[in-house]
């Protein structure tokens, strides 16, 4: 009896500190192929333009994952910020999401330099790093 009861409070505590931890933004799952019909956008530094591989992707209207390549975490959200992947650890890979139709450019909140666009077109370019994506 008491090991049933034990073990009901350590579920218990687990859920509510998961709770407690969570938010608005996409969890992170360990590095597992997302699969076929989903986008991986490679995460693989702080480079600028070429930070994310590919760069620019043809996405549109597809599913797209942030794979983080690197050793450092890293934040990637929409420039609108109408989605915020939420911190990607290295070897983790972001939940997915189905880019718009229309062309979209992200960056990493964390490394504002990184910059990245999706584009349904082929031969788009990222944006120039300026403004409020990058430092001085």
């Amino acid at each position: 009896m008491w090991s049933l009861r034990a073990s009901v409070l350590a579920v218990g505590v687990a859920v509510l500190a998961g709770w407690s931890c969570g938010g608005s933004s996409p969890s992170t799952n360990p590095s597992p192929n997302p699969g076929g019909n989903v986008l991986t956008i490679n995460i693989v530094g702080q480079r600028g333009a070429q930070s994310f591989s590919p760069n620019p992707a043809t996405a549109g209207g597809q599913l797209v994952v942030f794979r983080n390549n690197d050793t450092v975490e890293h934040r990637v959200r929409l420039n609108d910020n109408s989605v915020d992947w939420g911190v990607i650890q290295p070897g983790q890979i972001s939940q997915p999401f189905r880019m718009p139709n229309e062309g979209t450019n992200y960056h990493c909140d964390l490394h504002p330099t990184m910059i990245g666009a999706v584009n349904p077109e082929a031969g788009g370019t990222p944006p120039p790093c300026q403004g409020v994506y990058c430092t001085p």
